[in-house]
């Protein structure tokens, strides 16, 4: 038969230990998403918008560099 006395301990352990730990957790990372970017993560999204308009000239200019010394490297992929 099936006791009901093997789970009391599993379930008060998770009540008082894992519960609320994932709440406080649930609700922090909540807050943070309502609040948007910090001024940090903004400023990081920021250069990497400006790593990767450089990164875009950089290939553009390899592209016509190689176009020049070798018009026929398009084909060879």
């Amino acid at each position: 038969m099936f006791d009901a006395e093997i789970l009391v301990a599993p379930v008060v352990l998770f009540l008082i230990v894992v519960a609320p730990l994932w709440l406080i957790l649930h609700y922090k990372s909540k807050k943070q998403l309502s609040q948007g970017l910090s001024e940090h993560e903004h400023r990081q999204l920021l250069e990497l918008a400006h790593k990767a308009e450089k990164m875009a000239e950089r290939v553009e200019t390899l592209e016509a560099l190689l176009d020049q010394e070798s018009p026929e490297w398009r084909r060879k992929v």
